[in-house]
């Protein structure tokens, strides 16, 4: 008996004899996937609504030669992210249950260990590129700078995100999507390749579209809760990178608009048309003016593309 399963945009086939059991199936799925046959969710034709018994055969399973089965499911990489963050949810309230019941305590400060434990919680849990696309080890490196870079968990300590599982999308699996946030931080998917895969995405691109993501640990709808959030993330993490640069400390964003630098504003009018000599002529404030309100005009542009090629919103964020 001849089968094809698809998982995740990979097909894989199969042959097995029609009275092997669903057991048999399930074995052999996992060893292609990762996927523990108590995982395994198959969809296809002629299905009984049922729960089957896994001994049964695959012909008493409804199972003809030819079918095509849909395979949905989790990895036990990705479930053994998924449990780290529980665990640590379960932890912190175990602890805040403890405290309550002692009463008031008096604090002190103890520095390294505050920002330990919060290194510990409010992280990525787990990286996993997909090992069945071309160039795995560079997909890898890209989720790890991700992970690693000081902007990014400077605010996921600020805002307390946890995030189980950073892993990518294959552009052949949801094309019109460039992020994915399941259950609030569980998982977030990004894509990292180009269409052809013949190349990444910039690192830019991908961490906006991951700022985006950490949006949805809090807000599921893209409404104005969350582009209040997403936006000050944003600015958060440009404030974070200005000021590495100029080797002063960030104690977090300040709520002061962004101005442009003399510069970026002379910039505005370079390469001339009919209205180059009438801008030169007027004053820095309103040069600063018209490049704040460029920028201001190319980050809601960004995040409207950004936002219709989010997976988060317009359909249920929680994978059963």
């Amino acid at each position: 008996m001849n089968l094809t399963v698809s998982y995740r945009g990979q097909l894989y086939p199969l042959s097995l004899l029609p009275d092997d059991t669903l057991a048999v199936l399930h074995a052999r799925l996992e060893e292609l996937t990762s996927t523990p046959p108590q995982l395994q969710k198959l969809l296809y034709k002629g299905k009984s609504n049922k729960p089957l018994n896994d001994q049964i055969t695959l012909i008493q399973a409804g199972l003809r030669d030819g079918v095509k089965i849909q395979m949905l499911g989790t990895t036990t990489n990705e479930l053994d992210g998924i449990k780290a963050v529980e665990s640590d949810q379960q932890k912190r309230e175990r602890i805040m249950r403890e405290r309550t019941l002692k009463g008031p305590t008096k604090l002190r400060s103890t520095g390294s260990s505050s920002s330990s434990s919060d290194n510990l919680n409010y992280r990525f849990h787990k990286l996993i590129p997909l090992s069945h696309l071309p160039n795995p080890s560079s997909a890898m490196d890209l989720l790890q700078r991700l992970s690693d870079d000081q902007a990014i968990r400077h605010v996921m300590q600020k805002h307390k995100f946890a995030v189980g599982v950073l892993t990518e999308l294959a552009p052949h699996e949801h094309p019109e999507l460039l992020g994915l946030n399941e259950n609030a931080g569980q998982q977030i998917k990004l894509r990292l390749r180009t269409d052809r895969y013949d190349g990444f995405r910039t690192y830019k691109e991908v961490r906006r579209v991951l700022c985006h993501e950490l949006t949805h640990n809090v807000w599921g709808d893209h409404d104005n809760n969350f582009k209040e959030l997403n936006s000050l993330l944003n600015r958060e993490v440009t404030d974070y990178d200005a000021s590495v640069k100029a080797g002063t400390n960030v104690l977090g964003y300040s709520g002061e608009a962004y101005e442009p630098s003399e510069a970026q504003s002379r910039s505005q009018v370079l390469g001339g048309g009919s209205n180059a000599v009438s801008l030169l002529n007027d004053s820095t404030e309103d040069r600063r003016r018209r490049a704040l309100e460029a920028a201001e005009r190319r980050l809601r542009q960004e995040e409207e593309e950004m936002e219709n090629s989010c997976g988060t919103a317009g359909r249920s964020a929680v994978v059963e």
